[in-house]
């Protein structure tokens, strides 16, 4: 069985995600950046995660650049995955080499599917102001994020501008603070795809919680969100409606739900004999 999971907000949460006090029992640090714990993951939902990832194949796949993920102690020390999808898909890691093949073939999709990145940040600067940037960041030469003070956003405007991207090959998503502009061939699924023919096509399950993990849900047989983010923010909206689970618990703690979901599966299929661990 592959599983295959988006990580921030997902599996593991920064002090401004996880939704309970810093000192709350059960929070073990996910990521150290110069002596600083920036994400925890919760001591339940890693116990569960070290046990699968023994006996599976665990992906992690994130929106993060290859040294942002890098940074992730866990995913180097504790829980070392043979596969990683980084830069929302534009690149692939195999025992932490890039792969090169794939990020010239994703390079040559987004020229022949995208506009061109000026183009589509020019777009973005004609809506956003100077004044509500943080930061600006052309990620792995793939993609940009904006990290922005959400609340100045003409969010009517956004969608108008999201609109005029789609047009021209690019995808917006807005989580938190940050704005992601995305080229159409820099997506999770056909990275994941990828990597599940190499593996043998095992059957996969996933977990996500924003637009950018659509995808990557669509594309696995089995698949839960958290109940916050992008994707619960739609279907308690009314806008879609998904046939996958949600779980009844937000912020860090809804990991915890996700890897018993995820074990489950597991135990289903064993007892099944399909997808017998590798």
């Amino acid at each position: 069985m592959i599983y295959a999971s988006d990580l921030d907000r997902t599996l593991i949460y920064s002090l401004s995600a996880i939704g309970v006090p810093e000192d709350t029992p059960g929070l073990v640090p996910a990521e150290v950046v110069d002596g600083k714990v920036v994400s925890y993951i919760s001591q339940q939902a890693l116990a569960t995660l070290k046990e699968l990832a023994a006996k599976i194949v665990f992906m992690p796949v994130t929106t993060r650049t290859i040294a942002q993920y890098r940074r992730i102690n866990l995913f180097q020390e504790t829980v070392i995955p043979d596969y990683a999808i980084t830069s929302n898909g534009g690149n692939i890691l195999v025992n932490g080499i890039v792969d090169q093949d794939w990020r010239t073939a994703v390079g040559r999709a987004v020229e022949r599917g995208s506009a061109a990145a000026e183009e589509a940040e020019s777009i973005v600067r004609a809506v956003v102001r100077e004044e509500w940037i943080i930061s600006r960041r052309y990620c792995d030469e793939l993609f940009y994020t904006f990290v922005v003070h959400r609340d100045s956003l003409p969010l009517e405007e956004v969608a108008r501008m999201s609109q005029r991207l789609g047009e021209l090959g690019w995808r917006v998503s807005l989580q938190g603070r940050k704005l992601y502009i995305v080229p159409e061939a820099v997506n999770k699924s056909d990275a994941i795809l990828h990597v599940r023919r190499t593996v043998h096509s095992e059957p996969m399950v996933a977990s996500g919680d924003s637009l950018l993990d659509k995808s990557l849900l669509a594309a696995a047989d089995y698949a839960i969100a958290p109940c916050h983010g992008e994707i619960f923010a739609e279907q308690q909206a009314g806008l879609v409606h998904l046939e996958y689970p949600f779980t009844k618990r937000p912020g860090v703690f809804a990991a915890d739900e996700i890897m018993q979901y995820v074990h489950r599966i597991y135990t289903h299929l064993t007892a099944l004999g399909v997808g017998p661990p590798p």
